[in-house]
């Protein structure tokens, strides 16, 4: 057997896991989209195009290809790799440091196992060890794209789907097809997000450290093609308001009114379908929460992503064994919440009995935001007063603002619209509803309108002694200051912060400096 001869040391291999942001366009005719962008430099990239075998847009996954050697050699390099590694280590280091930490283990394997590689080897194999032990193994490219929503896995032997947020559902040349390597990345994200699955407790929901929301299945029991999951992404900056009129999803209008309705602490209530942008809308209003106000967030996963200093972001904790030993929900939480003397409470979501203490706290001059499955006012009433909420319409009355999200297609693309804002002005005892309705998208002309006469402002007017002319001027500069600040590309997370808690000091030099009369 002829002797392998130990190389010399290779300098490192540079990766970019966050390479540049391509420009992508819409097209109306899917059969002629044909891209190609970089997802970790220089190693993985993605190729979308329309199969016409198929006839279905594919994202395509293009890494590095090994022969059967180098797929050897990392098998054997992986495998001591795995006895030699501080787990611990590489979830507390910062990437570079990671970078360098495989870097010097598999420099040091290669000299201990006298393997003769190529630079050109060494670095594909670099990547691969680098993808599986510090990122997400075969899924590592999908999370590292800027423009993927959720990633989506139906079990083994199916392909991995994509919502992108160009072009939408999207089919990836990704399948599991060995249901233990499968369970083994389910307990990988597990592990990352700080939890347990097991048989005994075979469904996990968590939150990865980059703030993405995982759902999973480990066991068949569960799900008859085995263990799934499903990767929620977040940007980790909210989009600001700017943005979120960049995209039409809501107007000027209805941004600057409820700016003044966040000020004066009314209670809003945000509805809609799953990911039809509830979270995402109210990360944005977050935005006009004064800079001083003390704002205490409860969730079961974490999503906010509040801009402000003065937040106490809450998470609730399962429990551990029948007993339910250590168990912390939102309605503990939240009953804590009150006495942390907030002027703002935020739940992430209410669907239990947390809703009675969350009532109780408007009740109690507590301003609230939260988030509600629901698609209409009608049925958001129906969800509070029976079962398992079971709120009295007396204490419904408390309510000032309900949003209402929802999914639209628009010039055959889907996209999110704040659909209407309703106001509640009153609640019968019967359970009925009186509402004014101020903002409202037309789905025809993809036109937003709004009226005057709004009952919150009169309601803002007499708890604050303002007169009604005072209030609506205020409006209007608020309309065209925001309509500035999108005209000006103000969209950074930062730069929007400074102009809104800058207002909330010197609103007229604000108003002078974006040309606001």
């Amino acid at each position: 057997m002829a002797k392998k001869i130990a190389p010399q040391p290779f300098p490192r291999i540079q990766i970019d896991f966050s390479p540049e942001i391509p420009p992508l366009k819409k097209m109306k005719d899917k059969t002629k989209i044909n891209v190609r962008y970089c997802l970790i430099a220089p190693f993985a990239f993605v190729h979308i195009f329309w199969n016409s075998k198929i006839n279905e847009m594919v994202y395509e996954i293009e890494e590095p290809i090994l022969d059967e050697n180098e797929k050897e050699i990392r098998d054997e390099i992986v495998t001591a790799m795995s006895e030699m590694i501080n787990f611990d280590t590489l979830v507390k280091r910062d990437q570079d440091s990671l970078l360098q930490y495989i870097d010097e283990r598999f420099k040091i394997l290669i000299a201990e196992l006298a393997i003769n590689l190529s630079y050109e080897s060494y670095g594909k194999i670099y990547y691969y060890l680098c993808r599986d032990f510090i990122g997400f193994n075969e899924a590592d490219p999908l999370l590292k794209d800027y423009f993927i929503e959720d990633v989506e896995c139906n079990g083994t032997n199916s392909p991995v789907y994509v919502v992108h947020r160009i072009y939408r559902n999207l089919k990836t040349s990704l399948i599991y097809k060995d249901n233990d390597k499968l369970a083994g990345f389910v307990e990988k994200l597990a592990q990352r997000c700080g939890k347990y699955v097991s048989y005994a407790n075979p469904i996990l929901d968590g939150t990865l450290p980059d703030g993405s929301r995982v759902n999973a299945t480990y066991t068949k029991d569960i799900s008859n093609k085995g263990p799934t999951f499903t990767i929620r992404k977040f940007t980790k900056s909210p989009w600001t308001p700017t943005q979120l009129l960049s995209f039409r999803t809501l107007s000027p209008e209805m941004l600057a009114y409820l700016w003044i309705l966040v000020e004066h602490k009314m209670n809003l209530l945000l509805v809609g379908g799953t990911a039809s942008g509830k979270t995402t809308l109210l990360n944005a209003i977050a935005f006009f929460i004064a800079p001083e106000a003390r704002v205490v967030s409860i969730e079961d996963t974490l999503e906010l992503n509040l801009p402000r200093d003065n937040w106490l972001p809450s998470v609730t904790r399962n429990s551990t064994g029948i007993e339910k030993v250590g168990e912390v929900d939102l309605f503990t939480l939240l009953r804590s919440s009150f006495r942390q003397n907030p002027d703002y409470v935020i739940v992430g979501e209410v669907r239990g009995k947390e809703a009675f203490v969350l009532f109780q706290g408007m009740a109690s001059g507590h301003s609230s935001i939260s988030t509600i499955h629901a698609d209409s006012v009608e049925t958001v009433i129906k969800r509070l007063e029976t079962p398992p909420i079971e709120l009295s319409p007396t204490l419904l009355n408390t309510l000032d603002c309900v949003c209402i999200m929802t999914h639209a297609i628009v010039n055959k693309q889907e996209t999110r619209k704040l659909k209407e804002i309703v106001e509640i002005v009153d609640i019968s005892p019967t359970g009925v509803a009186l509402t004014n309705t101020p903002f409202v998208w037309n789905p025809s002309d993809d036109q937003f309108y709004f009226k005057s006469g709004s009952r919150i402002f009169e309601k803002i007017c007499k708890r604050y002694g303002m007169k009604m002319e005072e209030l609506e001027l205020e409006f209007r500069k608020r309309v065209q200051l925001i309509y500035k600040l999108f005209i000006n590309r103000v969209f950074e997370f930062d730069k929007m912060r400074a102009v809104i808690d800058q207002y909330y000091k010197q609103p007229e030099e604000v108003l002078k400096k974006y040309g606001v009369k």
